[in-house]
């Protein structure tokens, strides 16, 4: 099925580019709910899958609101105000979905599957209010076990996207960009086609402009959102995810040992995924404690970031320390 979204000059004037947290929160958690992974996003998932089994979050609000297949809730992904725009700004807009709207969401998710007899689709019909804060409340958990540990790279990532991309159009215009956001984009004669099986895109359906946002996890294919009066959003995958999981360590790890010493920079090597403090002590031949000593003067220092996953503490590596142990990654593509 193809669909068309068709652009007047104001519309392609009022096109803009935009990093959101929640497309990344629907897109990675589809991608755990399927059979089979991406082989890309495999160490990732190898990772993450267990702990939201313990979490118990394949059975929760976003289960109910984010189906393996076909149409999930709009909802989820609010019109970011900005082009970097946080979490919390992103909730804050969740909450404020009108009850009417969520009701006829619920209605679009019945139609696909039997969403009826649930307790918490019942609370979304009969006090939206009370019920979207509890689906908050379930993002921000998800948020700390699955993207958090890892969001300095992914957002890395999702930067130099749309920095290369906003070079392309002052280089060579909006058409030219549009065409190469994906196979199943093409851009003709003031008119942009997908072709797609779900969820058709056309201007009567959504509102002007059109907002496009880079994804680490939407590969291999495009989603979108259109409920009006808001523009129309398209979230594509991003440049460069191949790489996305590789190590980033490298010899600069020398280098920093001398100025941070040696096992400080063990510890930020090791880092190259999220871990916690027994597993950094096991692995690198170091005490707990002084594990612990090290990781709150790297903390301090702005290179680690320790977030909760259940009764553990998961430390990870900052973009500023990705740049130290490997400069060549640690900057913005901006080619």
């Amino acid at each position: 099925m193809e669909s068309g979204l068709s652009f007047s000059t104001a519309d392609l004037a009022q096109t803009r580019f935009a990093v959101s947290p929640m497309w990344e929160v629907v897109t990675s958690f589809r991608l755990l709910r399927a059979q089979a992974e991406p082989p890309v996003h495999r160490r990732w998932a190898a990772q993450v899958g267990p702990r939201l089994v313990r979490a118990g979050l394949g059975r929760g609000w976003l289960a109910e609101l984010i189906p393996a297949h076909g149409y999930l809730a709009d909802l989820l992904n609010p019109t970011p105000a900005s082009p970097f725009p946080t979490l919390a700004a992103e909730l804050e807009a969740i909450r404020r979905t009108a009850p009417e709207r969520v009701r006829t969401e619920l209605d679009l998710l019945g139609t696909e599957r039997d969403v009826a007899a649930s307790p918490r689709v019942r609370l979304l019909r009969e006090d939206p209010g009370a019920a979207l804060e509890k689906v908050t409340a379930e993002v921000e958990v998800y948020w700390e076990i699955a993207l958090a540990p890892y969001w300095a790279r992914i957002r890395q990532l999702l930067e130099a996207d749309v920095f290369h991309r906003a070079r392309q159009v002052a280089e060579h215009g909006s058409a030219h960009v549009l065409n190469e956001l994906h196979a199943s984009v093409r851009w003709d004669d003031g008119t942009l086609h997908l072709v797609r099986r779900h969820c058709a895109l056309t201007r009567d359906q959504a509102g002007s402009g059109l907002l496009l946002v880079p994804s680490a996890f939407a590969w291999p294919r495009v989603l979108t959102r259109s409920v009006p009066p808001d523009p129309p959003q398209l979230a594509y995958p991003a440049r460069g995810i191949g790489t996305l999981w590789e190590p980033r360590t490298s010899t600069s790890a020398e280098a920093v040992a001398g100025v941070l010493g040696r096992s400080r920079a063990l510890l930020l090597a090791e880092l190259d995924t999220p871990a916690s403090t027994t597993q950094l002590a096991r692995h690198c031949g170091l005490s707990a404690a002084g594990v612990s000593q090290h990781l709150t003067a790297l903390r301090d220092a702005g290179l680690v970031t320790a977030h909760r996953s259940g009764r553990s503490v998961l430390y990870a590596r900052t973009a500023v320390a990705d740049a130290l142990l490997c400069p060549s990654r640690g900057t913005l593509d901006r080619a």
